[in-house]
């Protein structure tokens, strides 16, 4: 999968699929992206190759610890975030700025509490009023091993 910021000075290719796609209801993400959820493909940030100068914005988060979003220098699209747990092993690639983003449809969806009254969830989605308690029943096997590996690095 390949993506790009708007103006095309950053282009990015994941070289792997990602280990879960989260949609994110929360307030938090609605402020940031001026919409109604946020849509997050997770993968190892080895597996993101990116072609041009990014920039590292540290921004604030609701759980207090910040959130790194990678950005383009020029048109300042947000192409993926770095979170607390993971660092910057892990990157939250932005669905929406994937090149086919249809690829990456959301596993589950998270911080439904928050969720705008107007959207509907499909019936068989994956969804969870605050963070999932734990991977176990999201994720699957492989994406654990993976997850495990990545912070074993």
């Amino acid at each position: 999968m390949e993506g790009r910021c708007t103006c095309g000075a950053v282009r990015y290719r994941l070289t792997a699929a990602p280990m879960i796609v989260h949609c994110c209801h929360c307030r938090w993400c609605q402020r940031e992206t001026g919409s109604a959820f946020v849509i997050n493909a997770v993968i190892e940030s080895e597996r993101v190759e990116a072609e041009g100068i990014v920039d590292y914005v540290m921004t604030p988060s609701e759980s207090g610890r910040g959130q790194e979003i990678v950005r383009c220098p020029t048109c300042r699209i947000a192409l993926w975030s770095h979170y607390p747990s993971a660092g910057r092993r892990s990157s939250f690639v932005r669905v929406g700025t994937l090149d086919d983003p249809d690829q990456c449809p959301p596993d589950v969806h998270i911080f439904t509490r928050s969720k705008q009254p107007w959207v509907v969830l499909p019936g068989d989605a994956k969804v969870f009023a605050d963070f999932y308690p734990s991977p176990e029943h999201v994720w699957s096997a492989d994406a654990q091993r993976r997850w495990q590996a990545m912070m074993a690095r």
